[in-house]
């Protein structure tokens, strides 16, 4: 092991959000200063999204300094998100980190953006050994520590879960983050009902096996709307498709390995009523739910800085020439080397 001393800084940049992030020392981990990308009209456009990354850098870098009183020599090592995102957003990321590890003389990682959502969800919520039900904008998937690795148990066939709302949301003229509104119309629309039924709102099985799909949950959505179904009505059925079936892999994931432990991770984690259902199904498997405050659930770049401490500690830095970003890496390509 590595003995370190210094903050390590965290640089997140795989699609929407700019962050820099900071742990300390002993591994404490400090908020993020971030920057999102919010379009007007349409999805995130990777070229658009990049050209702000590197307009708000210099601002964001600044920022999170004077924030905790810190020089840029305080700073011992720089981590990034290698992957996996949006190629022109990560390069960004990883071009700051390359110039500021090369410019300070300090160590540098490149990191799995995913493997950083379970180890900050790990540290924060104190679980051991947990299913990750990692829920964001470009990713679904179950997953699992097994030899030496966090290996994918199912995961989504088509799009993300957090796409899929997004999407669902534009058609409706919601902006850019959709899930939230989504959200809060479910909760209106709940409120105002005796006994809510899906008899009339029912949507299609998401569940593939282990698997899940949500593109024809989302075409059949607004085929409902398009039918006369009240917005908020289709929102909270969309919910509790979508939901149920990411609560019910995860559940199976549970049996078929043994553990006790459920963790969220991701955007969709912010959700309320994902974070209900998860505890609802695990209290009745005996075993429990955990969720990271929500700042952590979202991309920042403090789960980016965590993850790179930790790597750096176990004997894992990053050459120049092995930099590159892959916006295809894959949760079980890394090699966990530390204790879980």
């Amino acid at each position: 092991m590595i003995v370190m001393g210094g903050w390590t800084l965290g640089i997140e940049s795989t699609a929407h959000t700019l962050s820099f992030g900071l742990v300390d020392s002993k591994g404490i981990p400090y908020p993020a200063c971030s920057d999102t990308v919010r379009p007007d009209k349409g999805g995130i456009h990777p070229r658009e999204a990049a050209d702000h990354h590197k307009d708000v850098a210099q601002s964001l870098f600044t920022s999170l300094l004077e924030k905790y009183e810190l020089s840029p020599s305080d700073i011992g090592a720089v981590s990034f998100s290698q992957g996996p995102g949006l190629g022109p957003c990560l390069r960004v990321g990883a071009a700051l980190a390359r110039g500021i590890s090369s410019r300070l003389s300090i160590p540098l990682i490149g990191v799995n953006h995913c493997v950083a959502h379970i180890e900050i969800g790990r540290q924060q919520c104190g679980c051991s050994d947990p299913v990750l039900l990692y829920v964001s904008g470009g990713n679904t998937q179950v997953i699992a520590h097994l030899d030496g690795k966090y290996r994918v148990l199912g995961e989504t066939l088509d799009i993300g879960i957090g796409n899929m709302l997004d999407k669902f949301a534009r058609t409706q003229g919601i902006p850019f983050p959709g899930g939230p509104v989504i959200e809060k119309l479910a909760e209106e629309w709940l409120e105002l009902q005796d006994e809510p039924s899906l008899v009339d709102l029912e949507l299609p099985f998401a569940v593939r096996g282990m698997d899940l799909a949500f593109s024809g949950v989302m075409t059949a959505a607004q085929r409902l709307l398009e039918n006369g179904a009240e917005l908020g009505a289709v929102c909270w059925s969309l919910q509790e498709h979508a939901f149920a079936a990411c609560v019910e892999v995860a559940e199976r994931a549970l049996s078929h390995t043994g553990k006790k432990e459920l963790l969220l991770g991701g955007g969709v984690a912010c959700n309320s009523r994902l974070r209900t259902m998860c505890e609802q199904m695990a209290e009745e498997r005996e075993s429990t739910s955990h969720a990271p405050p929500r700042m952590y659930c979202i991309d920042n770049g403090t789960m980016i800085a965590l993850l790179g401490m930790i790597e750096i500690q176990h004997g894992r830095q990053t050459q120049f020439d092995e930099s590159a970003v892959d916006q295809y890496l894959r949760t079980d390509q890394t090699q966990v080397t530390w204790a879980v």
